[in-house]
């Protein structure tokens, strides 16, 4: 068993906790069931917004979706010039038996246009 990391992003529609919460449960979820991850799996998850997010911490969700064991931790993205704003986007490490290129890494709403294909 290894040690590997599975990729997010998605956009938050207005810099408010409802919003931050419910596009961070949205991808967090679908970041978990393309890839099959149980939780006791998950060693911890990395949660990055855009400065322009900062009504609410994305792990609040984490936490609301049953993850009280896993280590947390969210950070702000370098603010980069005509980086996508309003963009949130998750890092999970976790314990699995798949090789590299068998995780999906998922790109939803505004951030699709950030890897090739969307889901890549």
């Amino acid at each position: 068993m290894v040690c590997r990391g599975i990729r997010g992003a998605t956009t938050v529609d207005a810099n408010t906790k409802e919003d931050i919460l419910a596009a961070t449960k949205e991808l967090l979820q679908e970041m978990m069931r393309a890839n099959g991850v149980e939780q006791e799996d998950v060693a911890c998850i990395l949660f990055t917004t855009t400065p322009d997010i900062d009504a609410e911490f994305p792990a609040v969700a984490a936490r609301e979706l049953g993850l009280s064991n896993t280590a947390l931790l969210c950070g702000h993205e370098m603010n980069v010039p005509g980086g996508l704003p309003m963009c949130l986007r998750i890092l999970i490490l976790f314990n699995t038996e798949k090789r590299a290129e068998e995780i999906v890494h998922v790109y939803i709403g505004g951030a699709k246009g950030l890897r090739p294909g969307g889901n890549s």
